[in-house]
């Protein structure tokens, strides 16, 4: 299977808000969440106007010439913060592998690249927000992500680059 990672392209924007859907963690066995949740402010800042800022980075892996999967980033405020907000200076990344090419080792590339690009670009770390039930926490962790803080069901990750 080649696998092609790269940035995404403007004509391919709408992917993201794909991606955001299947990055929301459902446990097993619950029902998934409405599509129209993508419409929750909370949610939607994630991909919202995307690329009007130049901190907004988000690459893709492409196979056979279908997108298949996503990562992206982009920095949040303290007034308007991200779930894995860390601070002001540091990009919260989310991501998503649609579901028949998970565990090929698809996210840990799109981590790699993401770590790259921001690291090239003098960032000194990232952060998320994942589930701590979500088996990606894991491939988080061996990313080098430490647990910065812990609320509920949650767990806010960072990992620095410098």
């Amino acid at each position: 299977m080649n696998i092609i990672i790269r940035e995404i392209k403007q004509n391919e924007i709408y992917f993201l808000r794909e991606m955001l859907y299947l990055a929301l963690y459902v446990p097993e066995g619950e029902s998934p969440f409405p599509k129209s949740i993508l419409d929750n402010p909370d949610i939607s800042k994630y991909i919202d106007h995307w690329g009007t800022s130049s901190n907004d980075l988000a690459i893709v892996a492409v196979i056979n010439e279908k997108l298949v999967a996503a990562i992206w980033g982009r920095l949040f405020n303290s007034v308007n913060p991200g779930y894995g907000f860390i601070n002001e200076n540091t990009p919260e990344i989310s991501m998503a592998v649609e579901g028949k090419f998970r565990n090929q080792g698809i996210g840990a590339k799109l981590i790699d690249e993401i770590i790259r690009i921001y690291s090239s670009r003098g960032i000194e770390s990232i952060s998320l927000s994942v589930d701590k039930r979500n088996r990606a926490k894991l491939l988080y962790t061996r990313k080098g992500f430490i647990v910065m803080a812990d609320k509920d069901t949650s767990a806010t990750m960072e990992k620095i680059l410098i």
